[in-house]
């Protein structure tokens, strides 16, 4: 009888985890996502193109190559969508709306791939029941974790501020010292009367620079509007020359070029650094200032009301506010208005994010008028926000209802003439004089639209590829016109000639489009036959014959400048607070100094008054002293 033989089937050997691809790609992950962006800020876009794909690579890498089991390899999968959902729920709404409503996506596939990595390199040598108990914590963790966090907007590079979500924000910091309410400490008139003395600056070519002249006596009084769409009897204006010329009437200065005339400072800070005069609490925002006398005029937010505030440029008191029940959020930056006030005959002229549009004596706050300007022209706001700052020509005050010009009248506010719809943009509108014919140009979405002042009417149109266009156009010392392209493309220069034998047509043509000079929102300056501003996070010089770049240096992330005319310097702000000195010189890049002013993202325009400088940001604001060129320094008078 044939004995039977024994078994000896058995179950083959589990193989063991095949790690290394997914090591290499976590490690790759974290060198292009999160190292090199700390060597090179501008290499974010990279890292998160880059982090997309490395993460594909681990997600392929698991589910066919790791050789882990199959319930480990689906069910963590299916796991990490599931909790991704579930978390997209309930995060913050700075999470859930930033970059765009994708900065989840941007943010949280790779955080959990790189935990699945570690975990499965962690405990590869663990039994079957706690190695997938550390895998659902560990997805857990990585996925639950952005509903712990908030973001404090992202900056030009597209990085984020994330922040604990039970943490304060700003806003909320400076509500819980001070309210919503400003509290003056002088009157209006008072602070009128009493202007900051600059330093006397250096005659210039011969000519002595006259001192900024105070502001004039109390205007005599207008009747206000109650409502913002009343119709108010007409108010009259001041005749020109009635009223002390503005230091400083708005946005980048008297003819928005960001340009200042009569004025040579110290460039060596190490011997005579910045002296701050006073530095405050603001609301967020990113207005810049308009100056005349001892007063200096923002817009800022308080909670849920938007907020025109006026304060002493001496002191930094708080003079007057004005406020309107309304307010304007989005996630990439955060709350608050956008454009700046601007000064013309004894007014304030102040556009919110919302599209409220308000005229206020400029000595106390008094409404004078209110319009809504959304309404108006049936405009949407759009994505952020409204950010066009008012431009007074004649008697008209003109704004951007994104990409279309409304003219209003200065005496009552009525609308007096309605641009052509252009699309969407967050330029502001620009007063240029082209073949002898004053007109307004605005950039937006569909390209360059040029309209005349007294009416509205076009003019000529050129046609762009959309994009989001922030930054002014400029001229040339010829006449032609200067134009971006918009996040971060482009600059072209385009010549304008207005037609012959009494037509009205214009003609134009393209001179040359140059990659030298990329600005997005941060405006450009133009200074002897060359263009100077930022190119990503670096400043850049192109030459304005063949738009060619002269050189590229510095890094001040994306931040904002004024050219001090007299003496071939810029002043940057930094997008992290901190002011620089740069030649404005085409042979090199040349940094003078550098000095920290403010901390936290920094995106509003500086200004400079004789030898005083103002800046701000989304959180505080201050006052410097500047030291001039080869003289002695005068104290401010109360």
């Amino acid at each position: 009888m044939a004995t039977p033989i024994a078994s000896t089937d058995k179950p083959a050997p589990e193989k063991p985890l095949r790690l290394w691809p997914g090591v290499v790609a976590a490690a790759l992950l974290c060198l292009f996502r999160f190292g090199l962006p700390l060597v090179l800020p501008e290499s974010i876009v990279f890292g998160i193109l880059s982090a997309f794909v490395l993460t594909l690579v681990i997600v392929v890498w698991w589910a066919f190559f790791s050789r882990a089991p199959r319930m480990e390899r689906w069910g963590a999968l299916a796991l990490i969508v599931v909790a991704l959902f579930a978390t997209s729920l309930v995060v913050d709404k700075s999470i859930r709306n930033g970059m765009m409503g994708l900065l989840l996506v941007i943010y949280a596939p790779p955080v959990a791939s790189l935990a699945l990595v570690a975990w499965a390199a962690l405990t590869r040598r663990m039994a079957a029941r706690p190695r997938r108990a550390w895998m659902v914590a560990s997805i857990l963790f990585a996925c639950g974790m952005w509903s712990l966090v908030r973001t404090e907007g992202i900056t030009g590079g597209a990085g984020s501020a994330f922040r604990w979500r039970w943490t304060q924000t700003p806003e909320e910091r400076l509500l819980a010292q001070v309210g919503k309410k400003l509290v003056a400490h002088r009157p209006a008139e008072t602070v009128a009367k009493a202007p900051i003395v600059p330093s006397p600056v250096p005659p210039t070519n011969d000519k002595a620079v006259p001192p900024p002249a105070p502001m004039a006596s109390k205007p005599a009084p207008e009747r206000p509007a109650t409502q913002a769409q009343s119709e108010p009897a007409p108010a009259p204006i001041a005749p020109a020359g009635a009223k002390a010329p503005s230091d400083w009437p708005g946005f980048r200065g008297p003819n928005r070029d960001s340009i200042v005339r009569g004025a040579r400072i110290a460039t060596g800070w190490t011997e005579s650094p910045p002296v701050e005069l006073w530095r405050r609490p603001i609301g967020p925002g990113w207005s810049s200032f308009a100056v005349q006398g001892d007063l200096l005029y923002t817009q800022e937010q308080r909670g849920e009301d938007e907020v025109v505030s006026c304060y002493s440029m001496a002191t930094g008191e708080p003079v007057w506010q004005h406020s309107d029940p309304t307010r304007f959020w989005e996630s990439n930056a955060g709350a608050g208005p956008r454009a700046t006030p601007t000064l013309a005959d004894g007014r304030v002229y102040a556009f919110g994010a919302t599209g409220l549009l308000n005229a206020l004596r400029a000595v106390d706050g008094t409404v004078i008028w209110s319009r809504n300007v959304a309404s108006d022209a049936n405009a949407k706001v759009p994505g952020w926000g409204f950010s066009s700052s008012p431009l007074v020509v004649g008697d008209v005050v003109i704004v951007a209802a994104a990409g279309q010009l409304v003219g209003y009248d200065l005496a009552t506010g009525n609308p007096r003439w309605f641009g052509p719809k252009n699309g969407s943009g967050y330029s502001s509108p620009h007063l240029s004089t082209i073949g002898g014919v004053p007109q307004v140009l605005l950039m937006s979405v569909n390209g360059t639209l040029s309209v005349a002042p007294s009416d509205g009417q076009t003019l000529w149109e050129h046609r762009l590829t959309a994009g989001a266009r922030i930054v002014q156009p400029a001229l040339t010392p010829d006449g032609d016109v200067l134009t971006s392209d918009g996040e971060s493309g482009n600059m072209r220069r385009l010549a304008v000639t207005k037609g012959s034998g009494g037509s009205a047509g214009w003609t134009l043509e393209e001179r040359w489009t140059s990659n030298g000079l990329k600005p997005y929102f941060n405006d450009f300056v133009v200074h002897n036959g060359h263009a100077f501003g930022f190119d990503g996070r670096m400043l850049a010089c192109i030459d304005l014959q063949d738009g060619k770049r002269k050189w590229k240096g510095g890094r001040y992330g994306n931040g904002q400048l004024v050219l001090l005319a007299d003496q071939d310097v810029l002043l940057v702000i930094s997008e992290q607070g901190e002011l620089a000195l740069a030649a404005a010189t085409p042979d090199q890049f040349k940094e003078f100094a550098r000095f920290p002013a403010i901390k936290g993202k920094t995106w509003n325009h500086p200004v400079l008054v004789g030898d005083v400088l103002l800046v701000r940001n989304d959180q505080e604001m201050a006052a410097f002293r500047l030291s001039l060129a080869n003289q002695t320094k005068v104290a401010l008078k109360d």
